[in-house]
C-alpha cells in the first residue's frame, strides 16, 4: 500500500516520509488509532516506503519492491497478528500458519477490523491472541539479516493482545534492537498496550477520519453519490471501517428499525403492566436468534437513533440527519424522553450488551436484561 491509498492522515504521512529522508527512523514505534482510522494500513505504506526507499520512485525496481511489500511477500517484510488454533490442530498456532489468509486479507480488506480477521480464518468462536509460541518467532526473525533494503521490517498487529511472555520478549528487543530492525506497533486499543511498551515506542497517534475525509473517500472508492456519502460519513463517526460496515448492511436498517421501535414501545408500556414483559421476551428472542455480528451492528444503530433523539431534544436539529422510514413512529415525540439524566446510562447499557455478546455471552439473557434496564430508563425524570 502506497501512502496515497492511505485514507486522510496528512500530516502523520509528511513526518513518516521526513524521517525516513533524513534517515531518522526510530527502531520501535506505536501506531494507534480507533478501528477504521487507517493504523494497520499506515504501517503497510510506512513499511513500502522504507523498504523501497534505496530504489528510484517511479522505477521498475521500485514498482516490483512496491507490489511485494503490498502483497506481503517482501523478503525483508515480517508480520505479528492474532491468531488461534484450527480445529484439528494439536499445538499453538503462529502467525506464519495463516500467512496466505494475512496476505489476502491486508490485500482486499487493509481497514479490515479484528472481527473480520478472525471470520476470515473461520477459527469459530476461539478469540485471537498472539501468545508465547510467537516471541521465539519475533526474536528469530529480528535476528535475520536483511536480504535486499538493508533494513528489516516487523508490523505486530493488535498488541494489546500479546499475553505477558510476548510482552516480556518484546521489551528485550526495544531495548536492544538489532541493527537496522523497524518494529511497528499497531494497535486499535491503545489503553489496552502494556505501559512498558508504550514508554519504550515513539508514539503515533492516528485521530478519526474528518467528516470530509470520509465522504471523499466514499465517493471515490465506493461509488456513491455525493449526498449519500455525507450521510453515511456522519453515521461512521470517523471510522472507513465502520462506513464499510453500514454499507454492506444497508438492507438491514428496515429491519433494525422495525426491532427498535418495537422494543421501545414495548419498554415503555412495560412499567406497571407485567403482562408487557411476555412481550419483551418475545423481542429478546427474535433479536437472539440473529447472528453477533448482526446483534452488534444493531445496538450501533440503537446508540446513533438514542444520540438523534436526544440532539434533536435539546434542540440541534441541524445534526439530526436520520428520516424513520416507518410513519407511525415520529423522532420529535420520541426525543422528550431522551434527555441528560438517561442518556448516559443509556449509553453504557448498549455498551455492555455489546461487550457481553463479543465475548459469547447468551444473546438471550443479554437482550432480557437490556430491555429490563430499558423500561427504567425511559421513565426516568428529566
Amino acid at each position: 500500500m502506497y501512502f496515497d491509498q492511505v485514507i486522510g492522515q496528512e500530516q502523520i504521512k509528511k513526518q513518516l516520509l521526513d524521517g525516513i529522508e533524513q534517515k531518522r527512523i526510530p527502531h520501535a514505534q506505536l501506531l494507534y488509532g480507533a478501528t477504521g482510522s487507517g493504523p494497520l494500513p499506515m504501517a503497510i505504506a510506512y513499511a513500502q516506503a522504507i523498504l523501497c526507499s534505496t530504489h528510484e520512485v517511479g522505477s521498475a525496481a521500485y514498482k516490483n519492491c512496491a507490489k511485494r511489500v503490498i502483497e506481503g511477500n517482501h523478503p525483508d517484510l515480517h508480520f505479528i497478528f492474532p491468531v488461534n488454533r484450527r480445529k484439528g490442530m494439536n499445538r499453538p498456532a503462529i502467525s506464519k500458519d495463516y500467512m496466505s489468509e494475512w496476505r489476502s486479507f491486508i490485500t482486499d480488506t487493509p481497514y479490515g477490523s479484528l472481527y473480520d480477521w478472525l471470520q476470515h480464518i473461520e477459527i469459530g468462536n476461539r478469540q485471537g491472541n498472539i501468545g508465547v509460541a510467537e516471541a521465539k518467532e519475533i526474536t528469530r526473525t529480528l535476528s535475520l539479516k536483511a536480504f535486499e533494503s538493508g533494513y528489516k521490517v516487523l508490523i505486530l498487529w493488535m498488541p494489546e493482545l500479546m499475553n505477558s511472555a510476548c510482552a516480556n520478549a518484546l521489551l528485550k528487543l526495544i531495548e536492544e534492537p538489532p541493527s537496522k530492525s523497524v518494529l511497528l506497533l499497531v494497535s486499535e486499543d491503545f489503553n489496552q498496550v502494556l505501559g512498558t511498551i508504550q514508554s519504550r515506542c515513539q508514539l503515533l497517534h492516528l485521530p478519526p477520519l474528518t467528516e470530509e475525509v470520509l465522504s471523499k473517500a466514499l465517493q471515490e472508492r465506493n461509488g456513491l453519490e455525493p449526498n449519500d456519502s455525507i450521510l453515511l460519513s456522519k453515521q461512521a463517526q470517523g471510522s472507513y471501517t465502520k462506513a464499510l460496515s453500514l454499507l454492506d448492511n444497508e438492507r438491514m436498517a428496515t429491519t433494525f428499525e422495525a426491532w427498535f421501535i418495537q422494543w421501545v414501545r414495548t419498554a415503555f408500556q412495560a412499567r406497571g403492566n407485567k403482562s408487557v414483559l411476555l412481550d419483551l421476551l418475545e423481542w429478546s428472542d427474535t433479536v437472539a436468534k440473529s447472528g453477533r455480528e448482526v446483534q452488534k451492528q444493531f445496538l450501533q444503530f440503537c446508540s446513533e437513533i438514542f444520540r438523534q433523539a436526544f440532539l434533536l431534544n435539546y434542540k440541534t436539529p441541524e445534526l439530526v440527519y436520520y428520516e424513520v422510514q416507518d410513519k407511525s413512529f415520529k423522532l420529535k415525540n420520541f426525543a422528550p424522553f431522551i434527555h441528560n439524566h438517561n442518556i448516559f446510562e443509556i449509553f453504557e447499557s448498549l455498551e455492555t450488551a455489546n461487550y457481553h455478546i463479543e465475548r459469547n455471552g447468551n444473546p438471550k439473557s443479554i437482550f432480557t436484561d437490556l430491555s429490563i434496564q430499558l423500561t427504567r430508563l425511559l421513565h426516568k425524570k428529566k
